[in-house]
């Protein structure tokens, strides 16, 4: 089920952010060092997932009963960070992971921009609340902004030292932690702590229930491996 307050455009903006999420991840990967990197394999199970996502919030699945304990909004954030996890743990994850080039995983935070673009759309039409906005508590679109100066003049003109590059992705994580405990907390769930007037339904919904599921974790993949490449 999609959000009938929602215009088309909001949906179809979002459709083509994430699809950009999409080509900027694969660009990350065939660009990897690394010769082991199954790109089209990995690719292919990242759609399965926005599928089986797309299947699950067009059928109310997270809609409905959002008093259920444990919340089904897990279905959505769970696998994505145990599987993250995992690459942490296991030899051949973080080898995967310290051949993923930095310079297109600076890239891809620029679809940041799109995202609070939408968000703000969202919250106009009563979706999300004023906080998850740029005019209220989010300010993640200044990373989204800077990742391609970063990107240039750290990574591609060599400009910038380790030491800059490194806080810049601690920043853009602590941005990225921010606007995503306050859109749990907005959240109509059991434990819900804000915006009780306006609450955050939006994400429930396809399409932007691909923004936990998909796009959140991607940004918040690139930037641990980020950080673990630029500490070693």
């Amino acid at each position: 089920m999609m959000l009938s307050t929602i215009p088309s455009y909001v949906s179809l903006a979002f459709v083509l952010t994430t699809f950009a999420t999409w080509v900027l991840f694969y660009s990350v990967l065939k660009n990897a060092t690394t010769n082991n990197v199954k790109s089209g394999y990995i690719m292919s199970c990242l759609t399965a997932w926005l599928i089986i996502q797309a299947v699950l919030s067009l059928n109310q699945f997270f809609s409905t009963n959002t008093n259920a304990v444990p919340p089904r909004f897990l279905v959505l954030i769970l696998p994505p960070l145990l599987f993250i996890a995992s690459l942490f743990i296991t030899k051949k994850g973080r080898a995967f992971m310290d051949g993923l080039p930095l310079l297109q995983l600076t890239y891809l935070n620029t679809v940041r921009i799109p995202v609070e673009v939408v968000l703000y759309w969202l919250y106009l039409n009563k979706a999300v609340p004023e906080l998850m906005t740029f005019a209220g508590r989010n300010f993640d679109i200044l990373a989204g902004i800077s990742a391609p100066l970063l990107a240039y003049l750290g990574l591609r003109k060599q400009k910038l030292s380790k030491k800059v590059l490194l806080w810049w992705n601690i920043a853009a994580l602590a941005l990225l932690l921010n606007i995503v405990i306050h859109a749990v907390l907005s959240a109509p769930f059991a434990f819900q702590r804000l915006a009780f007037d306006q609450p955050n339904i939006g994400v429930l919904y396809f399409p932007f229930v691909w923004l936990p599921a998909f796009i959140v974790p991607v940004v918040l993949f690139g930037h641990l491996v980020s950080i673990r490449q630029l500490t070693r």
